[in-house]
């Protein structure tokens, strides 16, 4: 059985899987870790999602105001366990549910060239590729996204 529990950063089972994503992340962004690490900390999010399966944590994701109508995705991740079960689509949408009950008109996100399936899933999701923002602008690795969610 899969459950979605809304939490925020302090939860063990956030905290454990973002451990994971961070290890997967060091190996494939080598050299540039270090410059994507400083802004994936976990401080202080309060729209944390941990997927479960079996009472496992299998999956995670989070949203941060980024503008006044915007939310930003941070922090996806699905352990190899719960991978191809489509547990990633589904903490993607209870985090844009999320966003659009907090009066979000959009989500935005950014992700590597490296992670071909953090961008397919993504476009399969309907978000469309965007300038890179921010932090970002200019920074040849990284894909930016953004999703218009339906009021």
């Amino acid at each position: 059985m899969i459950i979605l529990r809304r939490t925020d950063s302090d939860a063990p089972d956030f905290k454990a899987l973002v451990k994971l994503l961070d290890a997967d992340l060091a190996e494939r962004d080598g050299a540039d870790h270090g410059f994507y690490a400083q802004f994936n900390k976990i401080d202080k999010i309060r729209h944390a999602v941990v997927c479960y399966e079996n009472d496992e944590p299998v999956g995670c994701g989070a949203i941060k105001a980024f503008s006044e109508e915007a939310m930003e995705v941070k922090r996806m991740y699905v352990s190899p366990d719960g991978r191809k079960k489509g547990i990633a689509t589904r903490v993607l949408t209870e985090l844009e549910t999320w966003a659009n009950e907090l009066g979000y008109a959009q989500c935005v996100l950014e992700t590597g060239k490296r992670q071909p399936e953090a961008i397919a899933l993504y476009e399969k999701n309907g978000y469309q590729r965007t300038e890179n923002y921010g932090q970002y602008v200019g920074v040849e690795n990284s894909v930016c996204f953004a999703k218009v969610l339906a009021g």
